[in-house]
């Protein structure tokens, strides 16, 4: 965008096509992943992905890009990534033993934002520094290609869910309704999961404005610091991601689960209360590590939990949920954080980000009987 001549607001329109393509079909992913086999969504994930960097490769490098191209081209490759999180929650048990489903989820934590938030833009930057962008997403291109490759070696596995005469008597577009519905009542009608979704939403609401969008001003404005500066406490974050994910990976699945889920999630929004007040660039970066890790082992727990108590026929459309409700309410949170922070200031923007996801998950534990419902349910 930028080597196209476009701006803060051309970039804005891409981005926003992107988020509409992930969002605006993200439930009926979770309904397609419980009816057709995961391995054939991912791998039409994966060409739908190898075919947008492969066509903004060539743009780029014929020197014919412009921003419609770029926008249609994210919001394809939005609607693509909207399957994929549904179907790799709800193939992962089909491939792995229920025992080493913590293990598993815990080394994919570590994995993806070793390789998403470090490996892969340091790799990207150097390339555009020492040639050009199109030379860069043509490097994406055929780094998805090898993925598509290394994915069509895995074993197909069937769909956990008996399909009855009622559902193929059913037309298609009232039987994916339907099927949304049952996913809906399900989790209503089940304590931990939807007080547990409450709570994220909450926490994604109050925290990730501030994380995404404020921490960068936070820096130069407060600390006058620069892009690298922020470039630390980036790696930072995703550094303490991978660390969190792998020690929860190597530890037993705890015997108060639920309870130190919600709390890792809730009490680990602390560091941002300390960026608020922090007078120098390394306490930022610090508590962007701490942050970071008390982000993602909880999110091995989760995966574990729902990999292991939803039941198979239904985990398709319960991580739909979970992944709607995340992304619905990320770009909600970067909208407010701008003018919220103008009318309280970073500070205290700073200081409700850390400090109110604690409050609501222990009224989460509390309400929802959490330590009740894991003794009932032990998973260790």
């Amino acid at each position: 965008m930028i080597r196209i001549g476009g701006g803060p607001a051309q970039l804005s329109v891409v981005s926003t096509a992107s988020a509409l393509g992930i969002l605006l079909p993200a439930l009926l992913g979770g309904v397609v992943a419980d009816r057709v086999p995961q391995k054939s969504i991912l791998l039409c994930v994966a060409a739908v992905e190898l075919a947008g960097m492969g066509i903004v490769a060539f743009l780029s490098l014929s020197d014919l890009t412009a921003l419609w191209h770029l926008a249609a081209i994210a919001a394809m490759t939005g609607v693509g990534f909207a399957f994929y999180y549904p179907a790799y929650s709800a193939w992962l048990p089909a491939l792995v033993p229920e025992e080493d489903l913590l293990a598993v989820n815990g080394f994919e934590g570590m994995v993806r934002p070793t390789i998403g938030q470090a490996i892969g833009p340091a790799v990207a930057g150097a390339i555009v520094g020492a040639v050009n962008p199109g030379s860069a997403i043509l490097v994406a291109a055929i780094a998805s290609a090898a993925g598509l490759a290394v994915l069509s070696t895995v074993p197909k596995t069937p769909v956990r869910r008996e399909q009855t005469e009622d559902d193929a008597a059913k037309h298609p577009i009232r039987s994916a309704f339907s099927d949304m519905r049952e996913g809906f009542v399900y989790m209503v009608r089940t304590p931990w999961l939807l007080a547990t979704l409450l709570f994220a939403s909450l926490m994604i609401l109050v925290m990730m404005g501030p994380l995404e969008v404020l921490v960068p001003f936070l820096v130069k404005d407060k600390l006058g610091g620069g892009p690298s500066d922020h470039a630390w406490v980036l790696a930072a974050f995703g550094l303490g991601g991978a660390v969190g994910s792998m020690a929860m990976a190597s530890l037993r699945m705890p015997r108060r689960y639920l309870t130190w889920m919600n709390l890792l999630w809730g009490v680990g929004c602390l560091p941002l209360a300390l960026m608020g007040v922090a007078n120098a660039i390394w306490i930022i970066v610090v508590a962007a590590f701490v942050l970071g890790a008390t982000f993602s082992a909880p999110m091995v727990i989760w995966g574990t939990l729902l990999q292991r108590r939803v039941p198979p026929e239904l985990l398709g459309r319960v991580a739909s949920l979970d992944f709607f409700v995340s992304v619905s309410l990320m770009p909600v949170s970067m909208a407010l954080a701008g003018p919220v922070s103008e009318a309280i200031g970073l500070r205290n923007t700073f200081l409700i980000a850390g400090i109110v996801p604690g409050i609501v998950a222990i009224v989460a534990i509390i309400w929802a009987r959490l330590p009740q419902d894991e003794l009932a349910h032990p998973l260790d």
